[in-house]
């Protein structure tokens, strides 16, 4: 559930809570002398005073440093411009850490960037702005564990501002931030940020399970009083000294979980669940016999991330029970140490806190994941490849396999062993003839499983294969390893290339009426010496085709000289005449829009394109109005000009009762109109026993058509048919 707030937010003066978590008299005194100072400079601002103190709270339930607290303190007003780091160390020299910490918090707001990377290309300022982001969580995580409480705040201070900015700030959070301390191993963040971006992204389903929760609550927690108090009682009895309590239930983890297994609330095994804490590892396994002694178990609800943890270094038991009156009941089993570790993450071995001793294996695997990502661009052919593989680091799990060797590999969630091949080198992946899998042969489309060891098979004369690359065949999982036979493939194909980037980019630049030479002059802005180079790029898809020609056609290519040159195409194109007149200028190339398909008789407008003619839509057209709004220059007004029209194809829908010899009465009544059928597609729903059936017909005019589905109206059954767009 979502944290509450104990701040004030319109009296920062009032500043007893905020400080609930300090435990050392010496830290809360020098905290409020700087609320004190901080109090008479934003007297114009109290907000920013309040924000400092709302991230003071949740930080130092993480146990930080006395540098952490200070810095989460003037961090707002320090982002806002309200002090200055000139002015800190003139007046407070002994605080040159906290300005450094300040400057690397300021850095953070650079991970913004990481949205670039969720909705296309990134370029290269970009990336490096991320790249120095990243340096800056290697250089102090601290940084990340404040940005973080920051976001925090801004989620909860945005509950009463438009849709639009919530929607906004949750989105962020819940693609970087939330990942990010999941990452990080931080729970206390983790949950809070994806309850509450999940109440702005989903506010009815979010008020639903909320809802639910709240139904149940006095009932759930009477029956797991009674549960916690037996299993204690049970636990003492066998000599296991354990704390057992309930455990909180976060309504984005219950949403998630109903997502992913299909499974309605009520059919939900953890909204009932317990957590035992021991002192030792031994005492865990201990507390699972007893469990499981005393309920029965779901044996496919186990799982044991001791043994194989999680890519962010949690460990716990879980196990699913069937404890009094039938009713499930999950069971969290986990060390203290892991519990903080779990809530905590890096905060639970504070490398700040207690100097170079206080270092873990936990938290060494964290920087080292942070400072293996900046070396992506090592492996990364281009810039499509360094996206995915940032979305894989950051915002997807990992799995752990070994090498025969016994080396640890650490590969995305999903990985094959084709991608394993790849990650050890790129000819071990381009010579792959097979793979063996703890001793066992498997195919390459195999998924790899947490601590499997995994044998590369290969012969010198084997070479990769292009059905590798095809997605929908599942070869390759991760970016790293499509890029190296995307890369083997390119260095092949340099002949073919060269010849379908020639064809293109000239019948492209036809359009214009732009020799093909002239793109000799657009090399430096693509970086390419010979103009053979940039044309097999374009062939190769390195280079976008639109992006060449836009470089080179004229720049003022305004619409009457759009028309001209379109009119001037149509002439020397031989056919017959078109059905629609233009604004009176005659012959001219048109085509009919597949979005309105409009038939004769209908009103109707045209829209110039860039050298596909004058696309004409129904005036209704929602396309149309939307072209019109971005480009209005381009509308043009058009007629009907032929009595004598032809064959044109229009889309109907039909809904009706699902019954034998529906589509036979169908066909008929389209026999009968002697009308060509170009496409006939029909959906049943069993449940409910309803059919959707999608026609595609060619038919003379709109009178036809009415007529049409006038007599489908009467079939019996059938009881809707609308005009639909293009299938």
């Amino acid at each position: 559930m979502v944290h509450v707030r104990s701040t004030h937010v319109d009296k920062p003066e009032q500043h007893g809570d905020w400080l609930q978590h300090v435990a050392a008299s010496e830290l809360k005194a020098q905290l409020t002398a700087h609320h004190q100072l901080l109090l008479k400079r934003l007297q114009d601002h109290p907000e920013l005073l309040v924000k400092g103190q709302e991230m003071v709270e949740i930080l130092a339930a993480l146990n930080l440093d006395p540098d952490s607290l200070l810095a989460a303190l003037y961090s707002p007003a320090y982002q806002a411009n309200c002090i200055t780091a000139e002015q800190l160390q003139h007046q407070h020299p002994e605080l040159t850490e906290l300005v450094q910490l300040l400057d690397a918090v300021q850095q953070m707001q650079m991970i913004s960037d990481l949205q670039h990377f969720q909705h296309g290309k990134p370029n290269v300022e970009q990336i490096d702005n991320v790249r120095r982001m990243l340096l800056s969580m290697v250089a102090d995580v601290r940084a990340v564990l404040i940005k973080l409480a920051e976001r925090i705040c801004r989620l909860r201070e945005v509950k009463n501002d438009d849709e639009e900015t919530r929607v906004l700030v949750a989105k962020e959070c819940q693609d970087i931030y939330a990942p990010l301390a999941n990452r990080l191993g931080i729970g206390q963040l983790k949950w809070e940020l994806e309850d509450l971006a999940f109440r702005y992204l989903h506010p009815q389903t979010y008020k639903s399970i909320a809802s639910q929760l709240h139904e149940r609550r006095l009932d759930r927690e009477e029956y797991i009083e009674h549960f916690v108090a037996n299993l204690g009682q049970e636990l003492a009895h066998e000599g296991v000294a354990a704390d057992v309590y309930g455990r909180p239930k976060h309504i984005y983890s219950i949403w998630r979980k109903m997502q992913k297994k299909h499974l309605s609330f009520e059919q939900l095994y953890d909204i009932r669940a317990v957590r035992i804490i021991t002192q030792s590892l031994k005492d865990c396994y201990a507390a699972l016999g007893v469990v499981h002694s005393q309920c029965r178990h779901i044996q496919s609800e186990f799982d044991d991330y001791i043994a194989t943890p999680k890519a962010n270094g949690y460990q716990s038991i879980h196990t699913v029970v069937i404890g009094p009156e039938e009713k499930h009941v999950e069971i969290q089993i986990r060390t203290q140490a892991m519990h903080d570790d779990a809530e905590l993450g890096v905060a639970a071995h504070w490398l700040y806190k207690e100097g170079a001793a206080s270092k873990t294996g936990g938290f060494e695997e964290k920087i080292a994941w942070l400072r293996k990502l900046l070396a992506w661009h090592e492996d990364m052919a281009e810039n499509d490849e360094l996206v995915a593989e940032i979305r894989s680091q950051v915002f997807e799990d990992r799995v752990y396999v070994f090498t025969p060797k016994g080396e640890v590999i650490d590969l995305p969630q999903g990985a094959t062993p084709l991608d394993f091949a790849y990650y050890i080198h790129s000819q071990v992946g381009h010579r792959c003839v097979g793979a063996k899998v703890d001793g066992h042969i498997v195919p390459f489309t195999y998924t790899l499983k947490n601590g499997q060891r995994v044998e590369i098979l290969t012969q010198k004369a084997v070479k990769p294969r292009r059905d590798w690359l095809n997605p929908a065949l599942s070869y390759l999982r991760t970016s790293r390893a499509r890029s190296k036979v995307v890369t083997y493939f390119k260095k092949l194909d340099r002949d073919k290339n060269l010849k379908a980037g020639r064809e293109l980019l000239e019948a492209e630049l036809n359009k214009f009426e732009i020799p093909l030479s002239q793109a000799s002059t657009v090399l430096d802005r693509f970086n390419f010496n010979q103009l053979d180079d940039l044309l097999a790029a374009i062939g190769a898809g390195d280079v976008r085709l639109n992006q060449v020609v836009n470089q080179l056609k004229p720049a003022a290519d305004t619409t009457s000289e759009r028309l001209e040159r379109l009119q001037r195409k149509s002439q020397r194109k031989a056919g017959k005449q078109s059905d629609v007149s233009v604004q009176g200028i005659g012959n001219l190339m048109v085509q009919f829009a597949k979005c309105c398909q409009p038939l004769p008789g209908e009103p109707i407008m045209g829209f110039v394109t860039q050298g596909r003619g004058v696309s004409v839509h129904h005036r209704a057209c929602e396309q149309l109005k939307h072209l019109l709004e971005v480009h209005p220059e381009r509308g043009l007004q058009v007629s009907w000009s032929r009595t004598d029209h032809g064959r044109y194809r229009a889309n109907l829908q039909l809904d009706a009762d699902d019954r034998n010899g529906l589509l036979h009465d169908i066909t008929a009544i389209l026999a009968n109109e002697k009308t060509s059928v170009a496409q006939l597609d029909s959906q049943s729903d069993d449940a409910t026993h309803q059919a959707r059936i999608s026609l595609g017909l060619f038919i003379e005019n709109q009178t036809s058509l009415q007529r049409i589905i006038a007599r489908l109206l009467q079939v019996k059954g059938i009881h809707k048919v609308e005009r639909s767009g293009n299938s």
